[in-house]
């Protein structure tokens, strides 16, 4: 195999011919092995962005095998600025003061930068609205971040300005409210119902190993991480003489794990309404119901997900503060509507 030109690769395109010695070679494994300047993961995620091509076909999969004589080609993006710029972005902002800053989040805003999100982000509007107050906290590419929502989950976030505030909220969300005032309840619409009107999910968490980019119920015990949702039913939808066909859920975090309501709720047969990742084998649910029904329901672009009420002792006084945000008016109009189910 021809090894590129040059000491460090630049933004463009390289080309390279797979030699006989590197014959049967899995495709990141070759990348890896002659543009050493880029680490193998790095590589597996060019792969998965579309930036490989092998005799001019695109391959997404890093496990390709190469054979002899073909000519792979790397597109290397620009480089990403090392860290979030400030972006004049409009923030819903429930409460501020020296210390933290509480933030109604939209749907749609993600928290903060990431590939594909390098730029627009609810960091890079912090940073534009809080000034160098946020400097560094937590990590210069989190700064201030404590915990997150999902891009398309809506609702309340509490982001520390100083370092002894991020510190004082972070133990506090490692303690999970079992010795604090630390409160997170989300308003959840999701098909069918539980059997019972109450009740509890524990079940560890880990990446699923069929798709790194969701997370999937795994054993206990094993690799995954301790994640406990507490549940209780609101509102059933649906005619009195049949299953519920869709129910409103109060949810209540013991942990924080990624995608924890989502994963959990599919997992007991309750997937959210609108979750393309968990709950899109319930899309069938829908065609059953009538069609002005179906049409709102068909056209809500997300997870029905609100992170509607937060709850955490001041950093700086102790003081129990508590905020409550109302449903959205996306979720408002998508609960009206099954509601004449």
């Amino acid at each position: 195999m021809n090894d590129p030109l040059g000491e460090s690769p630049s933004a463009g395109r390289i080309e390279v011919v797979v030699g006989v010695e590197d014959a049967g070679m899995r495709l990141d494994a070759c990348l890896a092995r002659h543009v050493g300047e880029l680490s193998r993961s790095r590589l597996q995620t060019l792969v998965r962005e579309g930036r490989v091509d092998v005799g001019g076909r695109t391959i997404v999969e890093p496990k390709y095998r190469v054979n002899a004589g073909e000519t792979l080609g790397l597109v290397l993006p620009e480089p990403e600025a090392a860290e979030p710029e400030p972006e004049d972005i409009p923030l819903a902002v429930v409460h501020e003061d020296e210390h933290l800053i509480v933030i109604d989040k939209p749907a749609g805003l993600v928290v903060h930068p990431g590939p594909g999100n390098w730029s627009g982000t609810m960091v890079n509007a912090l940073l534009h609205h809080c000034g160098d107050s946020l400097s560094g906290i937590g990590g210069v590419k989190r700064p201030g971040i404590v915990h997150r929502l999902d891009k398309d989950t809506s609702g309340l976030l509490v982001v520390a300005k100083t370092d002894a505030a991020h510190q004082a909220l972070s133990a506090q969300f490692a303690d999970h409210g079992r010795t604090g005032p630390l409160e997170r309840e989300y308003t959840a619409l999701v098909w069918g119902a539980p059997g019972r009107l109450r009740g509890t999910v524990d079940a560890d968490l880990a990446r699923s190993s069929a798709n790194r980019q969701k997370i999937a119920v795994v054993r206990s015990g094993g690799s995954g991480r301790h994640a406990v949702t507490h549940w209780q039913v609101i509102e059933r939808f649906g005619p009195q003489d049949a299953p519920p066909v869709a129910s409103r859920l109060a949810c209540r975090l013991e942990t924080g794990r990624t995608h924890q309501i989502r994963v959990h709720m599919a997992h007991i047969g309750s997937p959210l309404i609108g979750d393309q990742d968990y709950g899109a084998h319930f899309r069938t649910k829908s065609a059953r119901l009538p069609e002005d029904i179906r049409a709102v329901v068909d056209a809500f672009p997300r997870q029905a997900l609100h992170a509607g009420l937060l709850a955490f002792a001041h950093p700086a006084s102790g003081e129990t503060m508590r905020f409550e945000s109302p449903l959205p008016e996306d979720l408002t109009r998508l609960l009206e509507s099954i509601r004449r189910i």
